[in-house]
């Protein structure tokens, strides 16, 4: 059985002008249903790139992208905000929560546009939010903000969460439960989860790691022995 993920050889070229920008050069890796995986470089490298092309919110220029053996790199436009809407779940260092809504009323919007949601109110609950569900954002710290936000993720009920620097916005503490909540949907729900992040210590939780530096897959490791989020200092 192929990989649950896989980039073969993807680039992607922004012009500007006459000015061309490789943002990545023959990026090639794979992940494994139910891994979590980082993807770890500077800032520069290439990884949000990669992460908006394997959402669907970015085009390459040559390769192929598959998820789980449907090759999205070539599907038209409609097909890409038919797989945004119901194959990925998004989770962004910004929470991007609507401020006039209550936290509850913020996951019940991402759950009317998919066709297998899960229930609202018992995401929120699985991430310790049962007590918050009627505050609005400006209510919440930004922990909370944040759980939110992984709450409407996975309300999608979505084969892969993708995940752009979810703790760059959180204090040491906030960032580690986040990272605990991430590291338990791959572990007891079997999720596949990719965290891109500049924070090399991150590495040591995941079951995948894979470098990224100026637009190239530098390496792809397999962790054999991934350590849980408490050990983790940074």
């Amino acid at each position: 059985m192929g990989a649950f993920v896989r980039f073969d050889q993807v680039k992607k070229t922004y012009r500007m002008g006459e000015v061309e920008i490789q943002a990545l050069r023959d990026a090639t890796f794979s992940v494994e249903r139910g891994e979590l995986c980082v993807i770890v470089g500077p800032s520069g490298a290439g990884k949000t790139t990669l992460l908006n092309i394997l959402g669907g919110m970015d085009t390459l220029t040559e390769g192929k992208v598959f998820l789980g053996g449907e090759e999205i790199s070539a599907y038209n436009a409609r097909q890409l905000t038919t797989y945004r809407r119901h194959d990925i779940g998004f989770v962004f260092q910004f929470y991007n929560l609507v401020p006039n809504l209550t936290a509850l009323e913020n996951v019940e919007l991402a759950a009317q546009i998919c066709k297998d949601p899960l229930d609202a109110a018992q995401v929120l609950r699985s991430v310790g939010l049962e007590h918050r569900m009627s505050n609005f954002p400006a209510q919440l710290s930004g922990g909370e903000q944040q759980r939110v936000a992984i709450a409407r993720a996975l309300a999608k009920n979505p084969k892969l969460l993708l995940c752009d620097e979810p703790t760059g916005a959180l204090d040491y503490t906030t960032g580690k439960a986040i990272l605990q909540l991430l590291q338990d949907m791959s572990r007891k729900r079997g999720m596949t989860v990719i965290i891109i992040t500049h924070n090399s210590a991150l590495t040591a939780m995941a079951d995948r790691v894979i470098q990224v530096k100026n637009g190239s897959v530098t390496s792809e490791e397999i962790n054999a022995a991934p350590v849980p989020v408490e050990a983790i200092e940074w």
